[in-house]
């Protein structure tokens, strides 16, 4: 533990010229007694460091001294790459191996070019939880991402509907989705496991469906769907051996196991996530209603109902009438789910079928006539 504060101790001092025993405090979440015993331990050493006393003082190499211990280690390297989501390195565990990473990096970089770090700091972020929702890391989280880096096989018990499922996975990689992490794996065991798995598909379907419902009602309908969608899509997957999608928060408990697993070198997380979503969002869409869109209505139709369905519809859509109006038939993922999504649009969409929708619409376009009134009276 020591000798990893000196080395970074020194890493920070040949990155900048001068840094205060406070400041050197906080880099190592140390106390200044502490920073003042490790400089004096490294002059002891043979390592130059200077302390200068004063209000301008601070400590400093001298002689423009160059450490030779910048080589990456394997993690260090691979946490680098993820650098620039810092809120997804912390909740998995890589903060400390992506600091020291970013330390070696700016101390092997030229002097004109050491502030790259904090300038690029100053010009991008990225924020990836969904608004008006608040983060939260899941507790197993750290452990699946230590599995995943290690091609090591998890034993997770897991909550599906009321129930808990037990599962062997070979975890093959992570995905953060609107702030929500999922698990990309692949189902150890025979085909009897499989087809448990298999039996899922509809309970969890069941179970999901009302919370997309009430979170239609809401006015993110959209969000909520794409939000859950490689798990539900997953869980329709067929055959021992086939890669499921699972959400992190919905362990209840998990072990890396001493197996091993071979990677699939073929395995494209980024297809794979991408057909994933994409496919479940076509396969809850079992209905369809049949719209006449204004101008505006076109427009705002993707940004109200499933994109996938929007661009769908959009693209066979009749030539428009002469008011401008297009007519088109809306996949949708039921008829309480469409007339929540559909609200959105106001009076630049009229439901010309299912009857019992366009019923829905006329009640409550009455209801609303009753509230406000008509303009005029």
């Amino acid at each position: 533990m020591r000798a990893a504060r000196l080395i970074k101790m020194v890493l920070l001092l040949q990155s900048r010229p001068t840094m205060t025993a406070s400041e050197l405090a906080r880099e190592l979440e140390v106390s200044e007694r502490t920073v003042t015993r490790d400089a004096q331990a490294l002059s002891e050493a043979g390592v130059p460091v200077y302390a200068e006393r004063g209000r301008a003082g601070g400590y400093r190499l001298v002689g423009g001294y160059r450490t030779r211990l910048t080589g990456l280690a394997r993690g260090e390297a691979e946490a680098l790459f993820l650098s620039g989501v810092p809120g997804a390195l912390r909740e998995m565990g890589l903060e400390d191996v992506a600091s020291a990473a970013r330390l070696k990096v700016s101390a092997a970089l030229l002097p004109s070019l050491r502030d790259a770090p904090r300038t690029a700091a100053q010009r991008f972020h990225l924020d990836a939880p969904a608004w008006f929702r608040e983060p939260a890391a899941p507790a197993l989280l750290p452990l699946v991402a230590d599995a995943v880096w290690d091609d090591r096989c998890v034993s997770a018990r897991y909550r599906r509907g009321e129930s808990e499922v037990a599962r062997e996975l070979e975890p093959y990689g992570l995905v953060l989705k609107a702030g929500v992490w999922y698990l990309c794996a692949r189902v150890r065991g025979t085909a009897s496991g499989a087809a448990a798995e298999k039996g899922s598909g509809a309970t969890a379907e069941k179970g999901a469906a009302a919370e997309r419902g009430a979170a239609a009602e809401k006015g993110s309908g959209a969000t909520a769907e794409k939000g859950a969608a490689a798990e539900r899509g997953a869980a329709a997957e067929k055959g021992a051996g086939a890669f499921r999608t699972y959400r992190i928060d919905r362990f209840v408990g998990a072990e890396a196991l001493k197996d091993r697993f071979s990677r699939d070198e073929d395995f494209d997380l980024p297809g794979f996530w991408g057909a994933q979503a994409e496919r479940f969002a076509r396969s809850i869409l079992r209905s369809e209603v049949v719209l006449r869109l204004s101008p505006a209505g076109v427009r705002a139709l993707p940004h109200a109902v499933d994109p996938v369905a929007a661009r769908d519809a959009l693209g066979c859509a009749a030539r428009p009438d002469g008011d401008g109006w297009v007519t088109l038939t809306l996949r949708v993922e039921s008829e309480e789910v469409a007339h929540a999504q559909l609200r959105a649009l106001g009076p630049e969409a009229e439901v010309v079928s299912p009857a019992a929708l366009r019923e829905r619409f006329t009640a409550e376009a009455a209801r609303l006539t009753a509230l406000y009134g008509v303009p005029g009276e």
